[in-house]
């Protein structure tokens, strides 16, 4: 089973080939040299990936999971956000989901089971 990691690489290299730009949230905090916290800024839950489509436009975002995992509440909550506006995301477990969801312009695909309870 490859790992979180291996699947985002994969994806945004798949991605790029197909007429998308594509960028990596850079998400967390760091200690810096003088012992005060840097935040990345982006929100909590924000997802993994991000871009949007060369001949419309469409932003889009991918939140990745390896096979067994689960969305983060925070996680969920932005999901719930994205889906308000009918925003292109989904969780991509492979290329073949990150790119269905890119080209489908799916809302929410792979939350079904983990939000709007």
């Amino acid at each position: 089973m490859l790992n979180e990691h291996e699947i985002q690489s994969a994806i945004m290299v798949a991605v790029s080939k197909h007429q998308c730009t594509i960028f990596r949230s850079n998400v967390g905090k760091v200690k810096t040299a003088d012992g005060r916290w840097f935040d990345t800024g982006l929100p909590k839950g924000h997802p993994d990936l991000y871009g949007f489509k060369w001949f419309n436009g469409k932003v889009f975002y991918l939140e990745i999971k390896n096979a067994k995992g689960k969305p983060r509440p925070d996680q969920i909550r932005f999901h719930e956000m994205l889906t308000k506006h009918g925003i292109i995301h989904g969780i991509a477990r492979s290329v073949d989901d990150a790119l269905k969801i890119i080209d489908e312009e799916l809302v929410g695909y792979g939350f079904k089971d983990y939000g709007d309870k």
